[in-house]
């Protein structure tokens, strides 16, 4: 979840009524210490921990509705990439705050969320 994202559900307030957020909501929500931002941090840190990442390698995560039939309405997708340049990603079908470690998949899996070269998929 960026700020494209749906970010108001992390806040509360006027957003989650319906009613229109505010541009001090929505910067509130870009500020550090938001609920957001430490889901994000938390996220990374277990990541890179499970997956004995280096502190170079990049980490993104975000959140993303979906809307195919028998998902959960929310889902978080992880991407990272190893110092050889090599892709992984993942999605944990739950919105990133409700994410827990044990959601990650086990560290001896890394080699299979490579993504091959050339390879292109719409899911993440």
């Amino acid at each position: 979840m960026g700020a494209s994202g749906n970010w108001a559900r992390l806040h509360g307030g006027a957003a989650r009524s319906g009613a229109p957020a505010t541009d001090e909501a929505f910067l509130d929500s870009l500020r550090r210490g938001s609920p957001f931002f430490d889901a994000r941090a938390r996220m990374k840190r277990w990541a890179r921990e499970r997956f004995a990442l280096g502190a170079d390698d990049a980490i993104a995560i975000t959140e993303q509705p979906t809307a195919l039939p028998g998902f959960p309405p929310v889902e978080t997708l992880v991407e990272f990439w190893t110092a050889d340049g090599t892709r992984h990603h993942f999605k944990v079908f739950k919105p990133l705050g409700e994410v827990r470690v044990d959601d990650l998949p086990p560290g001896w899996m890394k080699d299979a969320l490579a993504v091959p070269d050339g390879y292109g998929c719409d899911c993440c």
